[in-house]
């Protein structure tokens, strides 16, 4: 972690990357070593952009280029959570407690036989599905669904227009109330950009 941004409250600055097909699936790595999947991901240099980090990224872990994919979308605002107290390395300086997100949405315009896990000397991960739009949120590590949750939300609209599918009616109920806390939240967040953007072309046309 020496080169990446943790800021002063510790959290740990990070591009999120949920990648699509033509048929609307999404890209889930399986990480190297475990059973685990997962969406790519990964922290931010000193000095980076968000798509200068999001394009290293793509390219260290699975292997794609900025002229494999076009970029649908981008999460407005950071999206944060705190790690549980046994994934906290207490040793390191500065501590990092957590992540903070911009995630970003895909569509692979290039030939899948550019997915590959060989563009790092650490690779992350060793396998790849496709899967429908809300199942990575089952699968990822528990501490991590609120945030998938809510990305999927948030930069669905570009992917599907016409709707999102549907959340899936088997998620326990304790997801679904937690979930739409942070779809709440989400919501009111673009009604005040909304807002802002409106008064910003009434003040222009004043």
């Amino acid at each position: 972690m020496n080169n990446d941004h943790i800021d002063t409250e510790g959290f740990r600055a990070n591009v999120g990357i949920i990648l699509a097909n033509d048929g609307g699936q999404v890209l889930l790595a399986g990480r190297v070593g475990s059973k685990g999947w997962q969406f790519p991901q990964g922290g931010m240099l000193e000095g980076e952009s968000l798509e200068q980090a999001m394009y290293r990224e793509l390219h260290e872990e699975v292997g794609l280029l900025e002229a494999d994919v076009e970029v649908l979308g981008t999460t407005d605002d950071w999206i944060r959570y705190r790690l549980p107290d046994r994934f906290v390395r207490r040793d390191s300086k500065p501590l990092c407690i957590g992540q903070k997100q911009r995630w970003f949405l895909l569509r692979l315009i290039g030939p899948e036989s550019q997915l590959r896990f060989d563009r790092s000397d650490s690779p992350e991960f060793d396998r790849w599905r496709w899967v429908e739009y809300w199942r990575p949120v089952n699968e990822v590590i528990y501490f991590k669904r609120r945030v998938y949750a809510r990305a999927l939300y948030e930069l669905g609209p570009h992917l599907y227009p016409e709707g999102l599918p549907p959340r899936p009616r088997w998620w326990p109920k304790r997801w679904r109330a937690v979930f739409e806390k942070d779809i709440q939240h989400v919501e009111s967040a673009r009604r005040q950009t909304q807002s802002e953007r409106l008064d910003d072309r009434q003040d222009d046309n004043a």
